[in-house]
């Protein structure tokens, strides 16, 4: 089985995306299985059910980071996904860790990025993009030629080694591209392993700690004017 984690900020798209390379992949013959990782609310595996008729699993983060959730939940995943014969497992991240990165070793890691979201995004999104595959850049013609190429400039200048595959996911436009990577991707193989790093320490903040104030926690901390250091036993 092949799996795909599709991560990437908050309507850029991914759902649309993923479901233009649904239809694409059942009319190659494959079987495909979804998996959607949100935090409160999603529907997306409603959508997918009664649109394709695949198996779909749903996952509330709750008070887990997504990605957090992500490495817990991924194994049980694959598993379910393989009782149910899928030659393709789809996570759909919530996108909403930008330090850390969902993606695992043996999978292919695709990051959706919008167009329209300002030329300075990739920049901003760290291990998410840089630790990706793909970056497939959505909404394409809801911009000019001149802020496609800068767009572009920026993703290679973050990522130098990834592939992007520029879409108007909305109506397929530039999906193929897509799909052809899907497909030739490697099938995951034991151990699963995480690529790239988790953030750095736990903090008291991460166990519920909501004192305002370096000064008032333990762990990883850091000043306004200063580098992170560690306090505490």
């Amino acid at each position: 089985m092949k799996v795909v984690i599709c991560a990437g900020p908050p309507t850029t798209g991914k759902t649309t995306v993923l479901k233009q390379v649904t239809k694409r992949l059942i009319a190659a013959g494959s079987q495909v299985a979804y998996l959607k990782i949100d935090v409160q609310y999603a529907v997306e595996d409603e959508m997918f059910k009664k649109e394709f008729g695949i198996p779909v699993k749903k996952v509330y983060s709750g008070e887990l980071c997504p990605d957090h959730c992500n490495v817990m939940v991924l194994g049980d995943a694959i598993t379910w996904a393989q009782k149910n014969n899928a030659e393709y497992l789809l996570v759909e991240t919530a996108g909403l860790c930008l330090r850390c990165s969902p993606y695992i070793e043996g999978s292919l890691g695709i990051v959706v990025l919008e167009a329209t979201s300002g030329m300075n995004l990739p920049r901003k999104i760290g291990s998410m993009l840089t630790l990706a595959d793909v970056a497939v850049v959505t909404k394409i013609d809801l911009i000019s030629q001149a802020e496609r190429e800068v767009f572009r400039a920026r993703v290679i200048s973050a990522a130098s080694d990834i592939s992007i595959c520029e879409t108007n996911a909305l109506h397929g436009i530039g999906i193929d591209a897509v799909v052809k990577k899907i497909q030739a991707s490697s099938e995951i193989a034991d151990p699963l392993i995480l690529r790239g790093n988790p953030p750095v320490g736990t903090c008291t903040v991460c166990v519920g700690k909501k004192e305002i104030g370096w000064q008032q926690h333990f762990g990883v901390v850091r000043p306004l004017e200063g580098d992170i250091f560690y306090q505490g036993e």
